[in-house]
């Protein structure tokens, strides 16, 4: 597990959190970019951009055999950038909240 932060001189305007892990689908790991955050003052610069590619050249040098993440269907200001960086998988996710736990 990993992460970058994004600088504007001083200040950190946006994250990034990855996590490595093995795949019954293929013999490399995968690459889960789990959450990317831009400060809303920056959206549209290049700094989410930015971050992704930054994943992109980690899981290179990983060796991963991909990068994939979870956007939901309500973003579109966030898959305008991801529809001209990756590809659409088509996956819908399912969830089950076990008995005492919250919906998150």
């Amino acid at each position: 597990m990993g992460g970058f932060l994004a600088w504007d001189g001083t200040k950190a305007v946006g994250l990034v959190h990855y996590i490595r892990h093995r795949s019954t689908w293929a013999t490399d790991d995968y690459c889960y970019l789990e959450d990317l955050f831009v400060n809303p003052d920056q959206r549209g610069g290049g700094v989410g951009r930015k971050l992704i590619e930054q994943i992109y050249s980690t899981a290179h040098e990983m060796e991963c055999a991909r990068v994939y993440w979870h956007t939901h269907e309500s973003n579109s200001r966030a898959q305008c950038l991801y529809n001209h960086i990756a590809t659409r998988s088509g996956f819908i996710e399912y969830r089950h909240i076990p008995t005492g736990e919250k919906q998150k």
